[in-house]
């Protein structure tokens, strides 16, 4: 069959040895570099050991070998890749089993990649490609599948390289079942729109202090931060959790006393949202700094940022809005939700 017919869907990434060869070359490049690295580490620890009068004897040199070769280790990267492409290889192989073309794409596609005549899509994990691809397929069934178990937990990867062809399979006779998981949407006046899976952050692609201001439930007020972080169920034990966990341990320095963290399933029709680090000050204030939406809420954001003012989801700063000043951005649950294939 030709590629004007239905096909399959394999999406995958780079290894970080991959990354390194594109970054650097060659292998052989590669393997320089990173012994350059270890030296440099092992050389910068050394000095500063000696600025602060403490002797280095052979024994400390070696554990600062051990320890810089850890950071750049090139063994892992090396296996790390071989497990990831025979895993490809051998999905690849049974997928094509099942009578349809099979097209891989690289995850750096996806936002341009036109689904529309895909019957199936397969995720050669990790968990964040399954979230990243999920926001780009629409409708269409999304099937994680693990390419090493010992490496990854794969909260989203429920299926191991020998159980894709059968999962497949199922969502082609259509006798799978799914978890609906929502997402969170974002529209500007200038008419883009981005969904996330996880979360969104809004703020200055430098990470410098972000100005805009900040509407909800008709409750306007201008803010300076380093951003706004709008988190789905999906995304409530990621980077928002990371905002709880600073607060229990400013709360319990102060206090004594934790705060309990916010919640929600990656079911529920809500979402939830925090500004990080408000400034206070004649021009911006901290009223409204953390809150929740329900299905047919909204959180309005105008920017007063001229310049490096940027929107982007799940982590992919690559792939961002600019939000600069006069752009607003009003933020939703959105009613397209991913469906994830679980049986």
């Amino acid at each position: 069959m030709g590629l004007g017919s239905n096909w399959i869907v394999l999406v995958t990434r780079n290894t970080r040895m991959e990354g390194l060869k594109q970054r650097w070359g060659t292998a052989n490049q590669a393997d320089f570099l990173l012994d350059a690295a270890v030296d440099h580490e092992v050389e910068r620890r050394r000095k500063s050991r000696a600025k602060m009068g403490m002797l280095v004897n052979d024994d400390d040199l070696q554990a600062f070998v051990d320890t810089a070769s850890a950071l750049t280790d090139r063994d892992a990267y090396e296996e790390e890749d071989q497990r990831y492409q025979a895993a490809v290889r051998s999905v690849f192989r049974d997928l094509s089993d099942l009578g349809f073309p099979v097209r891989e794409i690289d995850r750096s596609y996806l936002a341009n990649f036109d689904f529309g005549r895909c019957m199936a899509v397969v995720v050669l994990g990790q968990d964040g490609l399954v979230a990243n691809a999920a926001k780009y397929v629409g409708d269409l069934p999304v099937i994680g599948v693990n390419p090493d178990p010992v490496q990854y937990d794969g909260v989203l990867l429920p299926f191991q390289i020998n159980e894709a062809k059968a999962a497949t399979h199922r969502v082609l006779k259509q006798r799978h079942r799914v978890d609906k998981v929502t997402l969170a949407e974002v529209n500007t006046i200038s008419g883009q729109k981005m969904l996330a899976f996880n979360d969104f952050f809004v703020g200055c692609k430098s990470h410098t202090s972000a100005r805009y201001t900040l509407d909800i439930q008709h409750s306007r007020e201008a803010q300076s931060s380093s951003g706004v972080l709008i988190s789905t169920g999906a995304g409530a034990t990621g980077w928002m959790s990371s905002i709880f966990n600073m607060a229990a341990g400013v709360s319990r320095f102060v206090s004594g006393s934790e705060i309990r963290p916010l919640t929600i399933d990656r079911k529920d029709r809500q979402l939830m949202w925090t500004v990080r680090e408000p400034f206070v000050s004649r021009h911006s204030g901290a009223q409204h700094v953390m809150g929740i939406m329900n299905d047919e809420d909204e959180l309005v954001i105008g920017s007063q940022m001229p310049t490096e003012g940027v929107i982007f989801s799940d982590g992919i700063e690559d792939d961002y809005i600019e939000f600069n000043s006069g752009n607003i951005a009003t933020f939703t649950v959105s009613r397209q939700q991913a469906r994830l294939v679980v049986g």
